[in-house]
């Protein structure tokens, strides 16, 4: 199938929302930004092998290009409304390319986000996404409003996916935990609800303890983080069974696409009470402080070393 066939078949929607004053087909789109809103604009690059493992369907790759822009999005607040697409694919395979394009547009009607432009070439297989979204000028959650005092939470469980990674390389994987791999659901919900009431947020895609570093740089504080108290799914709990925890997999592992927010301690309260009636609870997980550096402690209440905080495309 020649490229324009390809995008007219699976990428072409058959209609479009009144802020999408021209979408796919034209040189670029013409997107109309309500008044008293800022736009968004995040972008994610996804490489076979890199971000996703080989034998990942096509349908789960389609979800997850998708998933992870629009968690970046949740992480500033924003409404999502436009994405596009640019698909490089090794060769001719229509199955693949379907099955792809369900994942992602299923994904894209369920958050009403329009698909309005992108680019189709050859090559390794990679996934480029740009995801748009508005904002109440002003409204925008940022990394960098984080105070000393304030309360550190976390949305959902953390270290499923890492988890599902490593039983992976041990030829395993538990089914809910692949779930979480493949198919992460973005907090868009929960993102808009945590406007004016967290201080600073960001998602957790290269691990909680990296991604936490990020908000402490940006805000000029620091934190002490409980190991006791982060949120561990069932099926974590299980697959991990006797042995230790491993620490590693929560708190450097990644993938959760989770929101990591500090709030200050009188809002804690109405804010878990809010997110839990969204179906997304929220935990506190720690503190932040006026002394520099983040401080992990085990569940007994002792320092606990982290050798590395997250993943990092370039470290040797």
């Amino acid at each position: 199938m020649k490229e324009f066939d390809l995008i007219r078949c699976y990428f072409t929607p058959a209609d479009l929302p009144g802020d999408v004053h021209l979408g796919v087909g034209d040189d670029a789109a013409l997107l109309c930004v309500p008044p008293d809103h800022e736009l968004v604009v995040s972008v994610d690059t996804l490489v076979q092998g890199v971000h996703f493992p080989v034998d990942t369907p096509s349908g789960a790759i389609g979800h997850k290009a998708l998933a992870v822009n629009l968690s970046d999005l949740a992480a500033m607040g924003a409404t999502p409304r436009w994405v596009t697409l640019a698909l490089t694919l090794p060769g001719e395979d229509t199955a693949w390319v379907e099955a792809f394009a369900r994942g992602f547009l299923d994904l894209a009607r369920s958050h009403e986000v329009a698909l309005v432009g992108g680019d189709t070439t050859r090559g390794p297989l990679t996934l480029t996404v740009q995801a748009m979204g508005v904002v109440p000028t002003g409204a925008a959650l940022r990394r960098d409003g984080a105070r000393p005092g304030e309360a550190i939470l976390v949305t959902g469980t953390v270290g499923d996916a890492a988890l599902a990674l490593r039983e992976l390389g041990r030829g395993r994987a538990d089914p809910r935990l692949r779930a979480r791999l493949d198919r992460p659901e973005p907090r868009v919900a929960a993102g808009r609800a945590l406007r004016g009431l967290a201080s600073a947020c960001i998602d957790v895609s290269d691990g909680l303890a990296q991604d936490l570093g990020h908000i402490l740089a940006a805000s000029g504080v620091g934190a002490t983080l409980e190991t006791a108290r982060l949120p561990l799914s069932p099926a974590f709990r299980e697959v991990m069974g006797t042995e230790d925890v491993d620490w590693s997999l929560p708190l450097a592992g990644g993938d959760d696409y989770e929101l990591l927010f500090t709030a200050p301690q009188g809002a804690v309260e109405a804010l878990c009470r809010t997110l839990a009636g969204l179906g997304c609870p929220a935990t506190v997980i720690g503190r932040t402080e006026t002394e520099p550096g983040l401080r992990i402690l085990d569940p007994q209440g002792n320092p606990l070393p982290l050798e590395r905080g997250g993943y990092a495309h370039f470290d040797s």
